[in-house]
């Protein structure tokens, strides 16, 4: 009997097409599996960052206008720092970086002394604010790449008018269970 071998490379045609479509199928539905769990740790990593950025700023900047020596809690703002380092975008991770080189000056300020002059305050307050916003919208694109820039970003170190005014009213220092007058209700 003669060998059909239309029959038989259409069906080694189908074979090899079916073996190739797991095998592409595999590795996009891998590909996809893994940017997703990038993403969702991206997004932890970063937001504990934030959580971690925000109670050690908030406890430095009370600390300043009440006029005492911060008592920062930094192991939770250096474990998320070493979360991020695993996840985190190139342009994320180097904004997180400046950062946290500003919270370190800013700690040193308190070195050996109490700081008390608002003019002191006020650079390492604007680096903070602006190092703030460029790290969320670093981290805004690495999430999402269409994501619009934020002009100003909810959170974080207050408007600079917030400090003023507190030293416009003659800057003493609130009873430790009242509220900072400089803290917004953005912060927690």
């Amino acid at each position: 009997m003669p060998v059909p071998w239309d029959l038989l490379i259409s069906t080694a045609g189908g074979v090899t097409a079916t073996i190739v479509g797991v095998v592409a199928g595999g590795v996009v539905g891998r590909h996809s599996q893994n940017r997703k769990w990038l993403q969702e740790s991206r997004t932890a990593a970063y937001e504990r960052f934030l959580q971690a950025f925000g109670a050690i700023e908030m406890e430095h900047r009370e600390a300043f206008l009440e006029q005492r020596r911060p008592a920062a809690e930094w192991g939770p703002f250096n474990a998320a720092i070493q979360s991020l380092s695993l996840v985190a975008s190139r342009e994320a991770a180097d904004e997180a970086e400046r950062l946290c080189e500003v919270i370190e000056d800013f700690t040193i300020l308190f070195h050996g002394r109490q700081p008390t002059d608002l003019e002191e305050l006020r650079p390492f307050h604007t680096a903070l604010h602006e190092g703030h916003l460029r790290f969320v919208n670093a981290a805004r694109r690495s999430l999402d790449g269409s994501q619009e820039r934020l002009a100003r970003a909810l959170g974080g170190p207050s408007p600079w008018r917030g400090v003023e005014s507190f030293y416009a009213r003659g800057g003493e220092a609130e009873p430790k269970n009242q509220p900072s007058p400089v803290q917004s209700p953005r912060h927690p």
